[in-house]
């Protein structure tokens, strides 16, 4: 098969460059937005707050609100709402991120 270029337009070659152009910067922003929104999720359990940890952390428990009870140096408690009723969520901070100490059930 055999191209010519000579019977290409000038419009035709600068629009199929400027969708080329176009393609290529969004698939570059889909990755770096994807890469970025990573990094924020690992950043969260490391975080000093250990709030987002908790969601993290515990994504079974269909988390709906929480709210910090006592925050120590390396300790936080969390009082959360999940799909089988409130509980008292203790975090503890190893040496790089949060992990879940305990987990209490209370009544209503």
């Amino acid at each position: 098969m055999h191209l010519d270029f000579a019977f290409v337009s000038h419009f035709r070659a600068l629009h199929t460059m400027t969708w080329a152009v176009l393609l290529s910067l969004l698939i570059v922003a889909f990755a770096a937005t994807l890469g970025r929104a990573t990094v924020n999720l690992r950043g969260a359990l490391a975080a000093e707050d250990g709030s987002l940890a908790v969601m993290l952390l515990l994504p079974d428990e269909g988390i709906s609100d929480v709210t910090l009870v006592k925050a120590g140096v390396d300790t936080q408690e969390f009082l959360v709402e999940t799909k089988d009723g409130p509980k008292l969520i203790r975090l503890k901070k190893g040496e790089k991120e949060w992990f879940v100490q305990e987990k209490i059930t209370l009544r209503e």
